[in-house]
Parts: C-alpha cells; sequence; structure tokens
C-alpha cells in the first residue's frame, strides 16, 4: 500500500493548513466506475465528541482530535470543510414541461450551484398540497457515465412510486452530466456532487410548494455516498434517509476491500485495514461514517447478497456503526439480488414508500 499522505506533511502543523493529497490508486479509478441498472436494534445514544466525530470502536486509537482537525481543514474533501460551506440553493427555473405522470407533473428544471446550471427532473403532485406543503424527497442517482446521462431517463420506475405517493421528487443530473454546466469528476474524492445534491435540497426548501420541515433523501449506489454525506453535512435538513446498495462503508475500508465487479458473496465482514496514524486519521476525516451520531434521523437500507457492484458488506459495516452511535435504522438483505434489486424491486419501493410516509408525512 503506497504512502499516501507522507509524514513531511506534519510540517504544515508549523505553518499554513494546505495539504496535498495523492489520491488512492484504488478509488481514483475503479470506484467512479458503477453503472446503473431485518431491522436494526436501536441503542441509546453516546456523545460525540466535540469534532461531531461518532465514538471510537473498542480499542481504536486515534490521534489527537485538535491535531486532526487542524491538519485536514482545507481538505475539500472533509466533512468540517463541506459543514463549513453554504448551501443556498436557487429559485428553480422550469426548461421543459413533460407529459404528466397519473398524479404529478413533471418538469426539467434547473438550479443553481457553485455557480453552476444544475438540471434536475422535478415531479409535483397534483391536488390540494397538505397544511404547510408536500413533503419532499432529494433523488439521487448511482453512476452512469456523464455523456450517457440524460436528464428523463433512467430510475423512471423508482422516482415514479415515490411521486405517486404523494412526495415531491428532485433528481439532481448533477454537474457535468448530460447538458449540466462542470465538470464530472466523481462522487468520492470531489465534493462537487455533494454540493449539487445539497443545493438542490437548498432549492426545495425554498419553494413554496415544499414542506421544508419534510424533507427526506435517496440514494443508489454512488448516490448513497452522496446520500449519507449529505445528512451529516447538514443534520438539520433530512428527516430520514433511504439507500440502496451504496458505497457506504468507511473510506479505510473502501480503499482496501472494494475491486468493482468482485463484490458477489462478500457478506462476511474482513479484519479491520491498518493504515499509519495519519492516513488513518484523514480518512476520517473524509468519511462521513465517522460522523453518525450527529444524523437527525433514521436510515432505511436495502442491498442484495449477489451485487457484484458494491459488495453487501458494506451495508453491514454501516448497519454495525450506526448501532455504534445510536442511530435509528432499518437494514434489509435480498438473498441473491443484484445491485439494482431487480428481483425484489416492488417489494424493496414498497418498504422505502413506508419508510418515507412514516417519517415525513404529518400523522393524521
Amino acid at each position: 500500500m503506497p504512502r499516501l499522505l507522507p509524514v513531511v506533511l506534519l510540517a504544515v502543523l508549523g505553518g499554513g493548513l494546505y495539504v496535498s493529497t495523492q489520491q488512492p490508486q484504488l478509488l481514483s479509478g475503479v470506484l467512479s466506475q458503477l453503472r446503473l441498472p431485518a431491522v436494526g436494534n436501536l441503542s441509546a445514544p453516546q456523545t460525540a465528541d466535540q469534532t461531531g466525530e461518532s465514538p471510537a470502536a473498542p480499542g481504536e486509537t486515534r490521534p489527537s482530535g485538535e491535531i486532526t482537525e487542524r491538519l485536514f481543514a482545507s481538505d475539500p474533501m472533509s466533512i468540517a470543510s463541506q459543514r463549513a460551506r453554504s448551501y443556498p440553493g436557487s429559485a428553480f427555473v422550469v426548461r421543459q414541461t413533460l407529459r404528466a405522470g397519473s398524479t404529478y407533473s413533471r418538469q426539467v428544471v434547473s438550479y443553481q450551484s457553485d455557480g453552476l446550471r444544475i438540471n434536475a427532473l422535478l415531479t409535483v403532485p397534483t391536488g390540494t398540497p397538505p397544511k404547510g406543503g408536500w413533503p419532499a424527497i432529494v433523488f439521487n442517482h448511482g453512476y452512469i457515465p456523464p455523456d450517457e446521462y440524460r436528464t428523463t431517463e433512467r430510475y423512471v420506475a423508482y422516482q415514479d412510486a415515490f411521486a405517486r405517493a404523494g412526495f415531491v421528487t428532485l433528481k439532481s443530473d448533477y454537474r457535468g452530466h448530460g447538458s449540466s454546466q462542470g465538470e464530472a469528476v466523481g462522487g468520492y474524492y470531489d465534493p462537487g456532487y455533494t454540493t449539487d445534491v445539497l443545493n438542490a435540497a437548498a432549492s426545495l426548501r425554498r419553494d413554496r410548494r415544499v414542506n421544508a420541515a419534510r424533507l427526506g433523501m435517496w440514494g443508489h449506489s454512488m448516490g448513497g455516498q452522496l446520500t449519507l454525506r449529505s445528512m451529516v453535512v447538514e443534520p438539520g435538513w433530512f428527516r430520514a434517509g433511504v439507500i440502496w446498495a451504496g458505497v457506504v462503508a468507511p473510506y479505510s475500508r473502501l480503499q482496501s476491500e472494494w475491486k468493482s465487479g468482485e463484490g458477489a458473496g462478500q457478506t462476511q465482514e474482513q479484519p479491520a485495514p491498518e493504515f499509519d496514524p495519519l492516513n488513518a486519521a484523514r480518512f476520517r476525516a473524509i468519511s462521513p461514517n465517522s460522523y453518525l451520531s450527529s444524523l437527525g434521523g433514521p436510515l432505511q437500507l436495502h442491498q442484495g447478497t449477489a451485487d457484484r457492484e458494491v459488495p453487501y458488506v458494506f451495508q453491514k459495516y454501516l448497519a454495525d456503526e450506526l448501532q455504534v452511535a445510536g442511530g435509528a435504522y432499518q437494514a434489509f438483505r435480498y438473498e441473491g439480488d443484484n445491485h439494482n434489486l431487480s428481483g425484489n424491486l416492488g417489494l424493496a419501493l414498497r418498504r422505502s414508500v413506508a419508510f418515507f410516509e412514516a417519517n415525513l408525512k404529518a400523522r393524521k
């Protein structure tokens, strides 16, 4: 394993805080190449430390939190750095009105993110909205080659299920996808896609048709990582999240265990990887898994055991970490199913809709 952060970088502690890092060889390529298509126990919350990190696992040693915070404060991928940013969103601009669904309208809209025009597919239920506005779901798609992506294609049945259930839904392109502006550089080692989905959420919160206090997030594959990251960066915005086949293992395990196309059958936990203290600290700083204690709402997880893109065990790692952190969650295992849950699509959608209904809609 190459030394990703040479010890010489400790010199930054005596002066400026800029840190230049080499992207891990595995994550710089393979991780961005994913293509489309039992209920956990709840425990008493444990107190996060002053950085917002979840409690250390038994036997785990960590460098000084102050040193870690100073060292990685300028890393744009660190959770601390992303929390320090603002995500104002903007008013939606209608780009195209599409054929309506059975009980909802469909439009291609755009919004602003980092000065870029990002397109998205917006659905809004027809009829009289509930008091305070419609509950809404930010819909985060998985990896699709950016030059092949089209705003109105893929995930149609998925988005339709939530739209018919009475939710406003918004599926962002992400920058550089389709006709959206910007450069598509991946969702794992660049903050751009996370920024785009948080500005999508902010734009929904500004919309008069939406109840800003009843916002959720759904994500598949790479979109699952964006969902988890967004929910710890802005924990006060989201009441619940649903993740399908998500890239949700901590970054240390993504570095050591993930080889796309070899995930099927990996259902057993592996020994925790060992890194030098500096690299271990960097992985914690950029991993949303380190901040699960600050989640503002429960998670529901879904994955098939025959997933060849993202190992099933990644879901188990997250579920175990949620239990340690005191987070509320449900985790569903689909025996023999694939990355898109093709064999259990209807069941997984019904469970997801019911979860959002329980957590986002006002009780009658």
